[in-house]
C-alpha cells in the first residue's frame, strides 16, 4: 500500500474514534465511549469552568459524563472542520463542536448548547486509535444554562 494511501486510512480512523466517542456520549453507550480512549487520559475542560486538567482513566470520564448528564433527556454532538496530522503511531486532531442539551417543558427553557473546539491527542494501540489527551476550549454557552441542574 503507498505511503498516500497509508496516511489517508490512518487519518479517517483517527476522524472515525472521535466521532464515535460523540455518537457513544449522545447514547449513552459508556462502553464505546471507553473504546475511544486509553486507558489513561489528559483530561482538559477547565474553559467550560470544569476542574483543573488531571491525568484521568476512561472509567473515570465516562462516569463523571454520565453522572452530570443525567437530568438531560437528550443529547447530540455535532462535530466538524476536522484538522488531523498522523506521525507514526501518534496523531493529533482539531475540530469544531457543538454539544446540544435538551430537557422538556424546563423552566428557563428546554435546551443550552454549548460551542467550542476539541483538540486531541491520539496513540495506535494495535489496529485501533485511542485518545489519550482530550481538551474542549469552550466558546460560548448559549440557552439556559440552569439546564438539568433543577
Amino acid at each position: 500500500m503507498s505511503d498516500q494511501l497509508t496516511r489517508l486510512l490512518d487519518r479517517q480512523a483517527v476522524q472515525d474514534v472521535i466521532v464515535a466517542l460523540f455518537c457513544a456520549v449522545d447514547e449513552r453507550d459508556w462502553p464505546a465511549a471507553h473504546a475511544c480512549f486509553a486507558p489513561r487520559v489528559h483530561f482538559d475542560i477547565t474553559s467550560a469552568g470544569e476542574a483543573e486538567p488531571a491525568e484521568l482513566t476512561r472509567e473515570e470520564i465516562t462516569a463523571a459524563w454520565d453522572s452530570g448528564l443525567e437530568a438531560i433527556e437528550h443529547i447530540h454532538h455535532q462535530a466538524g472542520n476536522f484538522r488531523i496530522e498522523v506521525a507514526g503511531d501518534q496523531a493529533d486532531a482539531t475540530c469544531h463542536g457543538l454539544a446540544f442539551h435538551h430537557v422538556a417543558d424546563a423552566p428557563g427553557g428546554s435546551t443550552r448548547t454549548f460551542v467550542g473546539t476539541y483538540a486531541f491527542h491520539l496513540l495506535r494501540d494495535g489496529e485501533r486509535w485511542r485518545i489519550d489527551r482530550f481538551r474542549f476550549d469552550l466558546k460560548y454557552v448559549d440557552g439556559n444554562l440552569e439546564l438539568g441542574s433543577s
